[in-house]
């Protein structure tokens, strides 16, 4: 038999290639991303106190808070494009992790003395990297008589109380925050490996984190419930004024619901983020509660349904308020393109009586040139025949056989003709070049 056989292969790093073959360049991160946050390994008895802070600048300034706090220790700093980080602190460990919008950082260390101060790992020479948004303590000890006393220290009328870990272990908390606005959490082990332990310590304390940050929808919802109400209210008096012809305003209607539709796309868009952040949150609560595998303890309620009657409806309502906008943005786009349609039948009907004015007013001219040509070709007939009088009239002395009134009248005729088709023949010419 082979003496390595079932041996664990020694872990290697990741290169650039795999069997001499080059790899994606994004392997790496893909490999890596599954042991990127180990579940810490922890012995009972522990303290565990963890703060989020909201960094929307981004990780500069996380890196500038743990750069200092290596320079204090004569370590090197993370890297910079490093998403989490570990280093002693305080007489314990302290890991850092970078979020979307917020970064953690997690003290473990010993417990308290029995009558003495509790450690603050976060005060003299931590800089905070922002303002906190979560916070939580976790104290893991051994289950006994004398520790389970400590679960009479939080409010009855919030107290969750599970059993967790197969029986293993006990989860007890009341949601509520002690003196320093830490939400209190204890944990009785009856004797979980140190990795387990991690891990059931990571879930509760993001049970808390997330919960928090999936409660952050529901003041922006509220505060754009009122807003919505509002353009609803309008839109059903624009709609109603829609029905009456003697108080439709075609113009200034649309006008007023292209401003209302601007001003609730700039609602959604200024929420769109924060709603689906906060549905992303409460979807990692419910997968971190399912992960506990809960059972009540005597007398108690398990996290799963506390949550369910305090977070659920807050979730529902963010998602409500999403739903609303999606319709009303429906709604107010119908009526604008009803509304647009009667404006495009008003410009049509606007242009079809402006051409009809336009085609009587040539008509008018037409009969006025008509007229016109009538004239011009009397008065130049007229002088024509005038001038033809006063020819004969003047031919007369040198022999002209006939009397120049008999030829000024014989010529009258001929003369306006000749006119006449002169003049119609210069206005066809004019006519074909204007085409």
């Amino acid at each position: 038999m082979n003496e390595h056989a079932g041996a664990v292969p020694q872990e290697t790093p990741l290169t650039g290639t795999v069997m001499a073959f080059r790899a994606h360049e994004a392997r790496a991160g893909a490999v890596g991303e599954v042991h990127a946050r180990p579940y810490p390994l922890i012995e009972t008895p522990r303290h565990l106190i963890q703060l989020a802070f909201m960094t929307e600048g981004g990780s500069t300034v996380d890196h500038a808070v743990l750069s200092e706090l290596s320079r204090r220790l004569g370590m090197a700093p993370p890297d910079r494009q490093a998403r989490h980080h570990a280093m002693p602190w305080a007489r314990g460990t302290l890991r850092w992790e970078r979020h979307t919008e917020f970064s953690t950082y997690l003290w473990d260390g010993p417990p308290p003395a029995a009558g003495g101060r509790d450690e603050n790992p976060f005060g003299n020479g931590f800089s905070a990297p922002g303002l906190v948004i979560s916070g939580a303590r976790l104290m893991i000890m051994p289950w006994n008589a004398e520790n389970e006393a400590l679960i009479q220290a939080f409010d009855p009328a919030s107290l969750c109380h599970s059993l967790v870990e197969n029986g293993m272990a006990a989860a007890v908390t009341d949601f509520c925050q002690d003196g320093n606005g830490l939400t209190r959490i204890l944990v009785l082990d009856r004797g979980l490996a140190p990795a387990r332990i991690g891990a059931l310590a990571q879930r509760l304390i993001e049970v808390e984190t997330y919960r928090t940050l999936a409660m952050l929808g529901l003041p922006l919802a509220q505060s754009l419930s009122p807003r919505m109400r509002r353009i609803e209210d309008r839109l059903a008096l624009i709609t109603s004024q829609m029905r009456s012809t003697a108080e439709r305003r075609n113009q200034d209607m649309l006008a007023e619901l292209t401003e209302l539709a601007a001003e609730l796309e700039a609602d959604a868009a200024a929420s769109l983020y924060r709603f689906g952040a906060s549905r992303a949150y409460h979807g990692i609560v419910e997968e971190r509660l399912a992960a506990l595998g809960e059972e009540p303890a005597p007398g108690g309620e398990t996290w799963s349904a506390f949550l369910e009657r305090r977070v659920a409806p807050a979730m529902r309502t963010c998602r409500s308020v999403e739903e609303r906008q999606a319709n009303l943005s429906r709604k107010l786009a119908r009526a604008a393109t009803l509304l647009r349609t009667w404006v495009d039948v008003e410009v049509e009907q606007g242009n079809r009586d402006l051409l009809a004015s336009m085609n009587r007013r040539a008509k008018m001219q037409l009969r006025l040139q008509q007229t016109v040509e009538g004239l011009s070709v009397a008065a130049v007939s007229y002088y024509v025949v005038g001038l033809i009088g006063y020819l004969a009239k003047g031919a007369a002395p040198f022999g002209l056989a006939v009397k120049p009134e008999a030829l000024t009248a014989a010529l009258v005729v001929p003369v306006v003709a000749g006119v006449w088709w002169t003049v119609r023949r210069i206005r066809r010419t004019h006519g074909e070049g204007g085409e």
